[in-house]
């Protein structure tokens, strides 16, 4: 049971914070950057989610991995070791198969892709394009976490931090792809693709030199 009684607590106020194991690192730590993406792509999802005209699948689904979002952090915050004195949340496999059946399933709705396309159509898609680039680089910053701390446990006679759960990179991945596909099924009926044009769209480009 989680019980928040107090908003602040005054113990950052040195630069640091508790990491999920109790220890404390810098507020400068790249695992912070990365289960900080993770919450600012939750927080898109969640003005996605007020949008007028969601499609009931697309909701739960998103629903979903506000959910996962949140666990994906507490993945992230927590070292990997041998021991443990609480046992921590960890991403699963199975969540990261369901988000490619996902992605297989919502893509079946969708017409063939045919070219780049850009951000836009409805609200929700728009949206989602955004939530899907914050996820990106939630990955990316996942990544980088893993150079700096690696994947391997710390033992309880280690000197060093335990290192981060790999399945945490591999579920933002997926996420970013399911992402792009929703942002397209979230124009199905009320928007259209926006197509990217090369050059923007211009008829012709100018051929001779440029006047001076």
């Amino acid at each position: 049971m989680v019980n928040i009684t107090r908003v602040y607590t005054k113990t950052g106020d040195d630069g640091t914070t508790a990491l999920g194991d109790f220890s404390r690192t810098r507020k400068t730590d790249v695992r912070l950057a990365a289960y900080a993406d993770c919450n600012e792509a939750n927080a898109a999802l969640g003005i996605v989610l007020t949008t007028d005209g969601l499609d009931d699948q697309v909701r739960a689904t998103l629903t979903r991995i506000q959910n996962d979002l949140f666990d994906v952090g507490a993945d992230l915050c927590n070292p990997l070791a041998t021991q443990y004195r609480y046992e921590p949340l960890r991403v699963r496999e199975e969540w990261i198969a369901e988000l490619e059946e996902d992605c297989d399933r919502f893509n079946e709705m969708t017409p063939a892709l045919r070219s780049f396309i850009l951000p836009g159509g409805s609200t929700a898609s728009a949206y989602l394009h955004l939530a899907c680039t914050i996820v990106r680089r939630a990955e990316r910053s996942t990544w980088a976490a893993i150079e700096v701390y690696g994947t391997e446990p710390a033992t309880p006679d280690s000197d060093r931090p335990g290192g981060i759960n790999p399945a945490t990179a591999t579920y933002l991945n997926r996420l970013s792809d399911l992402l792009f596909v929703l942002a397209r099924v979230a124009n199905l009926g009320v928007g259209d693709d926006v197509l990217w044009q090369p050059g923007g769209g211009r008829a012709e480009r100018p051929t001779g030199p440029r006047p001076s």
